[in-house]
């Protein structure tokens, strides 16, 4: 097995996009037949009725998730909530996953959207780094 530090998750459902707070989390590869990987995040306790309710429907949803350091691009997962627990003064989350094969990669399209929308030069410049570190979804994205 495998551990990475989680250091920004964004959770893509049918319904919302919803950036999570991380207070602190750790993703495994579990390097098993079925490629599975677990993730925890620590999060706050205001969260925890979204989660209680993925637990609950078992949805399948997308977790974006930037590991170890700030610059490295999004992995996208899909996962399903499993539990949710209280610790202290926030909440524990535990999804299950796989890494999901078809990945794209996240500056080619952000740059490829920006100059569809119309942006140029110095302009260009400023919003792609912008960007790369809000890390808005794409487009592209949304309609998947």
């Amino acid at each position: 097995m495998k551990t990475f530090k989680v250091i920004e998750t964004s959770i893509l459902s049918q319904h919302e996009s919803k950036l999570v707070p991380i207070e602190d989390g750790i993703i495994i590869n579990q390097e098993n037949s079925s490629r599975s990987w677990a993730i925890e995040l620590f999060t706050t306790k205001d969260l925890k009725p979204y989660f209680d309710d993925l637990v609950a429907t078992q949805e399948i949803v997308e977790a974006r998730v930037v590991i170890s350091y700030p610059e490295n691009e999004p992995a996208p997962f899909e996962v399903m909530a499993y539990s949710v627990k209280q610790v202290g003064d926030s909440i524990s989350v535990l999804f299950r996953g796989t890494l999901k094969q078809a990945r794209r990669k996240y500056a080619e399209g952000l740059l490829a959207e920006l100059i569809e929308d119309g942006f140029e030069g110095d302009a260009l410049l400023e919003r792609f780094e912008k960007a790369m570190k809000e890390r808005p979804v794409l487009k592209e994205d949304e309609d998947a």
